[in-house]
């Protein structure tokens, strides 16, 4: 980007950040998929089905929420707070099927704005600050985890999509 684009969008490298997260919830994406997408073709009894054993979607989606979270407290405290053994990372379809799908999507839906919001106050200079990561165990610039994130949402629509061709596939037998 030439410094004449760089002065009339401040932080570019935030605001392409928000714009891909946005983008991989909702947005018009080259993969031609989205979240939004693929969750609208699924229907109430769905969400928590384990298809051949796999996470539900549910699970899934829940398991995102839970780490936006952490990048959120990573932001604000400059450290985070769950690994990949704890226990609000993966709980169990039951203790979801409890909670029900209205409130796991909207909590999911809710870390997204937090997440956008509290970026949203950020300059560019803010991906290369530093803070602890529990899981590796060391100091790491927060475009690492935040690009991270990013792919760690990406992965999980795969996994999304594929559970949805598994049901799909299991309804037709």
């Amino acid at each position: 980007m030439s410094d004449s684009n760089n002065r009339l969008m401040p932080n570019p490298l935030i605001n392409n950040l928000i714009f891909q997260l946005q983008g991989v919830q909702s947005g018009n994406i080259w993969l031609g998929t989205n979240f939004t997408k693929k969750l609208s073709q699924l229907g109430n009894d769905d969400y928590f089905e384990k298809p051949n054993g796999l996470n539900s979607i549910a699970e899934v989606i829940n398991h995102l929420t839970v780490w936006r979270r952490d990048a959120i407290s990573k932001i604000t405290t400059g450290k985070g707070a769950v690994t990949d053994l704890d226990p609000s990372n993966w709980p169990g379809n039951a203790c979801l099927q409890e909670l029900g799908w209205e409130l796991i999507y909207r909590d999911y839906q809710v870390s997204l704005s937090a997440l956008i919001e509290v970026l949203e106050g950020k300059t560019d200079d803010f991906l290369e600050e530093r803070y602890y990561d529990i899981d590796f165990k060391g100091s790491y610039p927060y475009s690492f985890a935040l690009y991270g994130l990013l792919h760690h949402d990406i992965y999980h629509l795969g996994q999304i999509a594929t559970l949805i061709r598994i049901l799909e596939h299991n309804k037709k037998r």
